[in-house]
């Protein structure tokens, strides 16, 4: 392995880890876990995350390689079992990140192969690494779960989850919350802000499966609804947004509903823009 590729993938992992974190810390975030408040969920809080995120360190750099190196999808697929496990352990079997560590693995995985050619990781250039090595891949050859609730939700509702996302390319990433975070940045929301717009952007539209498993389309409408009222009343951009966020939030652990899909779109989102950041860096230089 090239030093250059070894250092490419440490930057990738420690931004990848970076975007859990700021994932984590973001709040008002409605129906989800953040520090000093579970959210929806009876069997997570903060500190369980925070011990998933330790667990899932080294995996981030490890894909990165790995793609590099020009490692196959069943090979990633191997690494990404196994920071599930490691997680699993961290956690005492709560899954906190098992959609991040396949969302966040994959950009990983294309931002490892464009270092490996010496090209730098703009959104654009991850989302073409993407389309044209993984999503296919994805469809045809990672085996499809069965007994996740993901699965079980795609049974029942025809919704596509995870890996209906990646084998379409992942557009509720690249076309909802990747550029709803960069506007409200451009229009000079603090970094906080900005992630809960992009996150309620992305509730907004996203048929996502945790609020399918936890709530039905009932469920599922009554979370739409409320980020787009949101949204339509200005979001963050709008004196007291953090009051509206806040009554939003309240609604939904009331009713038990968790938009997790959401929000592992937001930390792919935050981790794509800590990436192209440095990839405008490198360009300026």
């Amino acid at each position: 392995m090239s030093a250059r590729i070894a250092i490419a993938a440490e930057v990738v992992g420690r931004h990848a880890v970076a975007a859990l974190r700021e994932e984590l810390e973001t709040h008002p975030k409605p129906g989800l876990v953040s520090p000093g408040d579970p959210g929806a969920h009876g069997d997570m809080d903060a500190r369980t995350f925070e011990a998933s995120v330790r667990a899932l360190r080294g995996y981030f750099p490890a894909v990165a390689r790995a793609a590099a190196e020009g490692a196959d999808l069943g090979a990633l697929r191997a690494l990404g079992v196994r920071a599930e496990h490691a997680m699993l352990r961290a956690t005492d079997g709560v899954n906190t990140h098992r959609g991040a560590i396949f969302l966040l693995g994959a950009v990983a995985a294309a931002a490892g192969r464009l270092a490996a050619r010496g090209e730098v990781s703009s959104a654009p250039a991850v989302r073409e690494e993407l389309r044209l090595v993984f999503c296919g891949a994805i469809l045809r050859d990672l085996p499809r779960p069965r007994d996740t609730h993901g699965a079980l939700v795609e049974r029942r509702h025809g919704a596509g989850g995870a890996r209906g996302e990646a084998a379409a390319g992942f557009p509720h990433l690249f076309e909802v919350t990747l550029p709803a975070l960069e506007d409200a940045l451009r229009r000079g929301a603090p970094r906080r802000a900005a992630a809960v717009q992009a996150l309620l952007a992305c509730v907004a539209v996203l048929p996502d499966t945790n609020l399918l498993w936890r709530g039905g389309p009932a469920g599922l409408a009554f979370a739409r609804a409320g980020a787009r009222a949101f949204l339509g009343a200005g979001g963050v951009h709008r004196a007291g947004w953090e009051l509206r966020a806040r009554a939003l939030h309240e609604a939904l652990v009331a009713r038990r509903l968790s938009p997790g899909g959401s929000a592992d779109l937001l930390a792919g989102a935050l981790f794509l823009h800590r990436l192209s950041s440095v990839a405008a860096e490198v360009r300026a230089a």
